[in-house]
């Protein structure tokens, strides 16, 4: 059997086609895997942390200054009313009492600056996807949340932690202000790993969840 210069390179060019599949499906399954560890780290950093949501009427001027506003009154008011709390089970039942509180001090602040949106503030169950902040990042997944909705909440929104407080905490302190709340030496490294790490980590997650959800539709 003569084998044709044609034939063989169609059967090498098969071989590498082969060998990508392979490697591709190879890289996936890790990814997957590397999704499903981490998405259990995420997990049990969610546990941990309480989230602050914050929405604007509209992408209005007025509206996203507003909201600024409003943000400030509640971040600073929540810092005051979590000062005392050392895990995510005391900031819950803590911020669960306050919320007629931390409504009506957004409602004055709405007032003070001459609208009538009204506003509400619950603890939530939210989706977040994964946000960078300044000092550190969190993977996407569901948070408990203080969420707070200006008139229609269409507008773009405001995230952060309340709980441990780490939007206000200094860079030098971001460490320290995590583990006094709860958080372990892993969390702190999760969130605040330098390079790419954390963010494939990250991606794998989203992955990982892209993929449960495709297979339960």
């Amino acid at each position: 059997m003569v084998i044709t210069k044609t034939t063989r390179q169609k059967q090498t060019i098969h071989r590498q086609l082969r060998i990508l599949e392979l490697a591709l499906g190879i890289a996936v399954a890790v990814t997957l895997i590397w999704g499903m560890a981490s998405l259990g780290r995420q997990q049990a950093l969610a546990d941990r942390v309480v989230r602050l949501h914050v929405l604007a009427n509209s992408d209005s001027d007025a509206d996203q200054a507003l909201k600024l506003k409003v943000r400030d009154k509640i971040v600073a008011q929540a810092t005051d009313i979590l000062q005392q709390t050392h895990s995510r089970p005391e900031a819950e039942q803590a911020l669960t009492a306050a919320l007629p509180e931390l409504q009506t001090l957004a409602e004055q602040e709405i007032q003070a600056e001459g609208y009538t949106y009204p506003v509400t503030a619950s603890l939530e169950q939210t989706e977040f996807p994964t946000r960078e902040y300044d000092d550190f990042t969190l993977p996407a997944g569901e948070y408990l949340a203080l969420r707070v909705v200006i008139g229609a909440g269409e507008g773009h929104n405001w995230w952060c932690v309340v709980f441990p407080p780490l939007c206000t905490a200094a860079e030098t302190d971001l460490a320290q202000t995590a583990m006094a709340a709860g958080l372990s030496d892993d969390d702190v490294k999760l969130m605040t790993e330098d390079g790419s790490g954390y963010v494939l980590k990250f991606k794998s997650i989203e992955l990982w969840e892209s993929l449960k959800e495709h297979l339960a539709s």
